[in-house]
């Protein structure tokens, strides 16, 4: 089961709060084995979001597709009371009244059954599309973070050493 990315983003968060801050300055220095981690953990888990949303929208054509069977499979019966109803001339105006009724409603209630399957899908889309947001959001925070933490060093010359461990042994 993949891990919450609205978790993970609040390890993310977290994780940032507690970091021991840089005097004069707005950087924070935090474990970066944690924070890889974090970030790892959250490439699994999107995918997985994904694959829910496309299910989602599967779902949500299969109901469009059952309804409009419904709708045919309503038509045709109407169609064919409609043609048994034929054999005498009020009974012709009666089916035909039938008929166009039943239609209706059932073009009526296929229109309901989208509508509601959209609104549905739309309204899931949507919740996706801004937990991915503010994924994006708290990746770009991490990574100018990073950038800004880098920034210090390079201006006085020095260069990152990407093998270099901090003395607590954090990464």
């Amino acid at each position: 089961m993949a891990i919450d990315i609205l978790r993970l983003v609040d390890r993310l968060e977290a994780l940032i709060e507690k970091g021991r801050r840089i005097p004069f300055s707005s950087a924070v220095v935090v474990s970066e084995t944690v924070f890889l981690d974090i970030i790892d953990q959250m490439r699994i888990s999107l995918p997985e979001e994904i694959k829910q949303a496309r299910r989602l929208q599967q779902e949500r054509e299969k109901v469009i597709a059952e309804a409009q069977e419904e709708a045919a499979r309503i038509i045709s019966k109407a169609r064919e009371d409609a043609a048994r109803l034929v054999a005498e001339h009020e009974l012709r105006r009666q089916a035909q009244e039938g008929a166009e009724r039943i239609l209706a409603e059932a073009e009526r209630q296929a229109r309901a059954i989208r509508q509601g399957a959209d609104d549905y899908a739309r309204e899931v889309l949507l919740r996706l599309s801004d937990e991915l947001a503010a994924v994006q959001r708290t990746v770009a925070n991490g990574l100018a973070a990073l950038e800004q933490r880098r920034r210090p060093t390079q201006e006085h010359g020095t260069s990152p050493n990407p093998t270099a461990r901090s003395p607590e042994g954090t990464g």
